[in-house]
């Protein structure tokens, strides 16, 4: 392992000057890379106009946008990029072979020692991308805007080494970020795997004109709105309880081995104060009331923020 200090990113589009920009904010100096001259100079533009929005937010001081901003070197030429770079995160469009042009250069240009990691939202890289060393390729998904969204998933190849994975662990961590790991490769990963299922049903339920878009949204956002940020979706099964999930699941013609084996070990979620969390030997009043009064802040924060209209 070691120290990172120059950070190289490589595109410079929506995801790219964003990212550039929250290194930049943490004292990195970044090498911000585009093949063209157009795509830098709104990244440029973009940059100054998220800083100043900062500063209207109360989240930066007026004195800290230019000293950012130098932090931040935009270049076309990839060699002066990502030569002497500690870390490289590519950026750059879903489309593998620009990908595997950009790689192959990277390998050619960076030490043995650089951390090389892909944006890819969904490309399986470790299969289609060869570089020297590849226990130091990784994928760091972030989310949009990421200066502002907290996750990174993180999906390590069947080669990447635990130092790597460390490292990337301590750098997210010093961004502020909060890393989410995955066992392994998997098309989608965790957020975008849950939000393409909800895509499909909001999608079905529109082209059948069941509902209306507006509808559909005043209805999450009254329900799962409110529920999502205090107990996610894993826990939101300890308070339907798993035994009725299972049977729900099992009526759907579906079968989870992960729900039978919790039943048959009646771990049923928050009434048996062990499901798929361990609430510790609290029953399930006590859960309840937890429950209920983050639920209660959660509603009336949102409503003072006028969060159920849109936006």
């Amino acid at each position: 392992m070691h120290t990172i200090k120059t950070v190289a990113i490589i595109g410079a589009g929506v995801m790219g000057n964003s990212i550039a920009l929250n290194f930049a904010q943490y004292n990195y100096q970044v090498r911000l890379w585009s093949r063209t001259q157009k795509t830098l100079d709104r990244a440029q533009i973009l940059i100054r106009s998220t800083l100043e929005t900062l500063v209207d937010l109360g989240r930066i001081q007026t004195a800290s946008v230019q000293e950012i901003i130098d932090r931040i070197h935009l270049t076309s030429d990839l060699t002066e990029a990502a030569e002497g770079a500690d870390f490289v995160l590519e950026t750059v469009a879903e489309n593998l072979d620009i990908k595997k042009e950009i790689f192959k250069s990277l390998d050619e240009i960076c030490s043995e020692n650089t951390i090389l990691t892909s944006n890819t939202s969904g490309l399986d890289i470790f299969n289609q991308i060869k570089v020297n060393h590849p226990e130091r390729l990784i994928i760091t998904h972030w989310f949009s805007p990421p200066h502002l969204i907290p996750l990174v998933e993180v999906i390590p190849g069947d080669q990447t080494s635990n130092d790597t994975i460390n490292l990337i662990r301590s750098l997210l961590f010093d961004l502020g970020k909060k890393p989410v790991f995955l066992k392994k490769f998997v098309a989608s990963f965790i957020v975008n795997r849950v939000q393409n299922a909800i895509n499909k049903t909001v999608l079905e339920m529109i082209d059948n004109d069941w509902a209306t878009p507006e509808d559909i949204d005043y209805a999450i956002k009254y329900t799962l709105g409110i529920r999502l940020p205090v107990i996610g979706v894993a826990q939101a099964m300890d308070f339907t309880g798993l035994d009725l999930l299972n049977h729900i699941t099992q009526r759907l013609g579906e079968k989870s081995d992960f729900l039978e084996d919790k039943v048959n070990r009646e771990h049923l979620g928050a009434k048996t104060s062990k499901g798929i969390y361990d609430y510790g030997g609290k029953n399930e009043s006590e859960i309840l009331k937890k429950r209920d009064a983050l639920f209660f802040k959660m509603i009336d924060h949102l409503e003072e923020i006028g969060a159920f209209e849109p936006v």
